[in-house]
């Protein structure tokens, strides 16, 4: 077992989950976060005041998977997140130590599909 982690610019957030969606893989949890990057961010004038924008919004996906689908779930978010600039994003992938399925007390492997 293993956790998909991905962080993606906001605007890719729909053709990454079609693209899940195409590979069968359709459990995720998505939040909202800010981060920087090789970005560095950007500057910003208001009121003739100019602010340093370092932390930029990004999409955060986790996805428990058992090890047959990691590849495909890595595949998946590439194809569909992948613009070819900076800021693109990263994938990191985690050995998930356990999983348990509250409503029918399954664990592991089980507990994932």
């Amino acid at each position: 077992m293993k956790m998909v982690i991905a962080i993606i610019q906001p605007e890719k957030l729909d053709s990454v989950k079609q693209s899940l969606f195409n590979s069968e893989i359709h459990k995720m949890t998505i939040s909202r976060v800010k981060g920087c990057g090789q970005q560095r961010g950007y500057e910003e004038s208001y009121r003739g005041q100019v602010h340093r924008v370092n932390l930029l919004d990004k999409i955060r996906i986790e996805i428990a998977v058992n090890d047959e689908f990691v590849e495909p779930t890595i595949m998946a978010i590439v194809k569909a997140a992948k613009s070819g600039n900076i800021g693109d994003g990263k994938i990191f992938v985690m050995p998930l130590e356990r999983c348990i399925r509250i409503r029918t007390d399954e664990t592991g492997s089980a507990a994932i599909g």
